[in-house]
């Protein structure tokens, strides 16, 4: 009994480290991500006022005459990753409240997961699908529209994030309390008075995170605004013209052409830096709104 006693201690004892240089690996490299774009970061910003950085209206680094104002790559971002919401969001709401509130058992079995198989295309097929068949369909109902532009991959983006509002959603809503339906069901509502009076606000803090990543998965989206985008930074609103987004000129730069160490290559850690820095805020805005309104309908 001693020994059998000491062999389940060591094996205890090897399952906690284990699991402990598991977690310790994940934050050593987390901070060591962190640290590089720190680092290159502030590398360049000893060239680059900050304030021509983050306010600047001209983004050229890799032409003779350089400009590195990152505002028409942030507009970019936001114009694609817009579109994407204008897509995902109304169109993941919907399909979570008929999944949870009227799908039957076995559609909902057959459909949801269905529908998670989107999630799992590879993205640079996404890319191509936008390129070669949305952006020529989209052209003959919108006019001026560039063989590049930013409508194309943004719609294919919204179709792309559809899973995870769906699906968070979905969960979320299936989460309330069977109560609340009945109580609304008593009182004389319909089964859409009963969702969109009761079941939506009960499950709001799960569906606000839900939106909020998938907003943080839009922006930080490569292979479809890469592809279908133009890679041409401007200051424009117009989703029918080229533009390029943050990820994008990453990936453009990172091709291997740049050398490195040069003021060119750094700018990939200033901007890998604001994006970082954008996705960590959405997803600290994610996390607030859940515990907030967990607490309100708590």
């Amino acid at each position: 009994m001693a020994v059998s006693r000491r062999i389940r201690r060591a094996i205890e004892f090897v399952i906690e480290r284990t699991i402990f240089l598991c977690a310790a690996a994940s934050i050593l490299v987390t901070a060591g991500i962190i640290f590089v774009l720190l680092f290159e970061t502030v590398e360049f910003l000893r060239e680059v006022p900050i304030t021509e950085f983050l306010f600047g209206t001209v983004w050229t680094p890799l032409f003779f005459e350089k400009h590195f104002g990152v505002l028409p790559l942030v507009t970019g971002t936001m114009l694609a990753s817009g579109i994407a919401m204008l897509v995902a969001v109304p169109a993941g709401l919907l399909t979570a409240m008929y999944l949870s509130e009227y799908a039957p058992a076995a559609v909902r079995r057959i459909a949801k997961p269905v529908l998670e198989l989107l999630a799992g295309v590879p993205t640079v097929v996404y890319g191509y699908f936008a390129l070669l068949f949305v952006t020529p369909a989209l052209q003959a109902l919108v006019p001026n529209l560039s063989g590049f532009n930013a409508l194309s991959p943004g719609i294919v983006m919204g179709i792309m994030i559809l899973p995870l509002v769906s699906s968070l959603s979905e969960d979320a809503m299936r989460a309330v309390p069977n109560g609340l339906r009945e109580g609304a069901y008593a009182l004389g509502a319909t089964r859409m008075e009963a969702t969109l009076g009761v079941v939506f606000p009960a499950a709001f803090s799960g569906i606000s995170a839900a939106v909020v990543l998938a907003v943080s998965r839009a922006i930080g989206e490569t292979m479809i605004v890469a592809i279908a985008a133009g890679q041409q930074p401007r200051l424009t609103l117009d989703p029918r013209v080229p533009v390029e987004t943050m990820t994008a000129y990453i990936v453009q730069v990172s091709l291997g052409d740049t050398p490195a160490g040069t003021i060119e290559f750094r700018t990939i850690f200033a901007v890998g830096m604001l994006l970082f820095v954008s996705t960590f805020l959405l997803n600290l805005l994610s996390n607030l709104l859940r515990e907030r309104f967990r607490e309100e309908y708590s």
